[in-house]
C-alpha cells in the first residue's frame, strides 16, 4: 500500500508527504460510520476507478480505470434506496449528490471501495479522494488532496492499490 492519510491532515504517496484534508467530523472506525456524520472511515479502502471533468483539464495518468463526468451524473446517499452508494443519473427520484459541480472538488475524484460490496444502507456513501478546497475546509468525510498531488500521486498507483485512512501517530 502507498497511499496513507491521517488524521493530522497529512497524506503520503510512494516517498511524497503532502498535505490532505478529511472528514470535518474527525476519522471514525468504520463499524461506527453513519451516513451525514462527517467522518473519514479508518481502513484500508481500495481504488475502484477515477471520475474527472474532462472540460476542465486532461485525463488522469493512472493504471486505474477513467471516465469523464457527464453533467447528470450523481451519486445516491438514500440509504433506503436500491442505487445507495452508487453513481446515477440526475434527474433522480431520492437523494443524490451530483459529481458535475461548479466548485472544481470533483475535477478529478477516485472512488474508493468503502461501504459497497454490498452496499449497507446508513453506513456512509460517497466516500471519495477528491481535489481539495482552495481553504483547505474539512470535507464531508473525504480525503482531499491539491490536484497537482492527485495527479502525480495517480501516475504512481496501480489497480491493486488502497487508500488507508488511520489517526495520526503518537
Amino acid at each position: 500500500m502507498i497511499l496513507r492519510a491521517t488524521s493530522d491532515g497529512r497524506f503520503r504517496y510512494g516517498n511524497e508527504h503532502v498535505r490532505c484534508a478529511l472528514g470535518k467530523g474527525g476519522v471514525i472506525e468504520a463499524g461506527s460510520k453513519r451516513e451525514g456524520d462527517g467522518a473519514s472511515p479508518i481502513g484500508a479502502w481500495r481504488l475502484r476507478r477515477v471520475l474527472w471533468r474532462a472540460d476542465r483539464g486532461a485525463i488522469p495518468e493512472t493504471a486505474l480505470p477513467v471516465a469523464p463526468i457527464a453533467r447528470d451524473d450523481g451519486w445516491c446517499d438514500a440509504p433506503n434506496d436500491p442505487a445507495y452508494n452508487k453513481i446515477v443519473k440526475h434527474p433522480y427520484p431520492a437523494s443524490a449528490e451530483r459529481l458535475w459541480r461548479e466548485d472544481h472538488v470533483y475535477d478529478i475524484v477516485v472512488i474508493l471501495g468503502y461501504n459497497d460490496q454490498p452496499a449497507i444502507p446508513g453506513a456512509g456513501s460517497a466516500i471519495f479522494w477528491h481535489l481539495a478546497q482552495p481553504d483547505w475546509r474539512a470535507t464531508e468525510g473525504c480525503i482531499a488532496i491539491t490536484e497537482a498531488d492527485m495527479r502525480a500521486a495517480l501516475k504512481s498507483v496501480r489497480a491493486s492499490d488502497a487508500l488507508e485512512i488511520d489517526r495520526a501517530p503518537g
